[in-house]
């Protein structure tokens, strides 16, 4: 079977949950800096996974690999290649389809419920009005064409349809280990005081056993797509 490419954009955000559900080989690669990385071939791939990191999705001035994951991600969904795409995966993914980034339009950091506004096969596995680990403060518009499945007040594109390609701007691939790593984690909590780290983290104590096994159904909904390809 061929590999599922995961593109990572930091040390602390990797796949999580993501990655044992897929029940496929995993290839990942971090390319957010090199100025023209070496992607493979789409008919080598039988899915793309396309994770968070700090930076904006735009930047290709300071991360000029971003470009090429953008435009990877266009060719596959032309392609119809299965992709999955988190927080600033979601947000390389809108740009690659066409639509903008909007820098600093709302920071969401910790567990909230996002409304489910759309059936999709795999984001239906969380529920209609799941709570969810949030942590940006870009977002993106809905490409055109695409389908809206998640909204909230704040950011009214939680999720996306387009085609082969899922948009999630939540973490629902996180679970407690990684939830720990990151508020450890100056990149991550550094905005966040002592007090805001310990409702995030009772939150987590909250929320993610239920969200966990939710989360590992929808990603295994996307690994049978990712199998189909073979």
């Amino acid at each position: 079977m061929r590999p599922v490419l995961v593109l990572t954009h930091a040390p602390h955000e990797g796949p999580g949950r993501i990655a044992p559900a897929l029940d496929a080989p995993v290839q990942v690669r971090t390319v957010l800096d090199v100025a023209d990385p070496r992607l493979p071939a789409l008919d080598a791939l039988s899915g793309i996974v396309v994770m968070g990191g700090q930076m904006d999705a735009d930047d290709d001035r300071g991360h000029p690999g971003l470009a090429a994951e953008r435009r990877l991600l266009a060719a596959a969904v032309d392609a119809d290649v299965p992709v999955l795409a988190v927080c600033l995966g979601m947000q390389l993914l809108g740009l690659a389809l066409g639509a903008h980034l909007h820098r600093r339009t709302g920071t969401e950091i910790g567990f909230g419920p996002v409304d489910v506004v759309a059936d999709d096969p795999v984001l239906g596995a969380l529920g209609v009005r799941p709570t969810v680990l949030h942590w940006h403060s870009d977002s993106v518009g809905l490409p055109v064409g695409a389908t809206l499945l998640a909204s909230t007040a704040a950011t009214p594109v939680q999720a996306f349809r387009a085609g082969s390609a899922l948009g999630l701007q939540f973490h629902p691939e996180v679970d407690v280990g990684m939830l720990d790593l990151w508020l450890a984690t100056r990149d991550m909590a550094d905005d966040l005081d002592a007090d805001e780290i310990e409702v995030v983290r009772a939150d987590g104590a909250t929320h993610l056993p239920t969200l966990v096994p939710a989360a590992e159904k929808a990603f295994a909904t996307f690994g049978e797509s990712v199998r189909a390809r073979g």
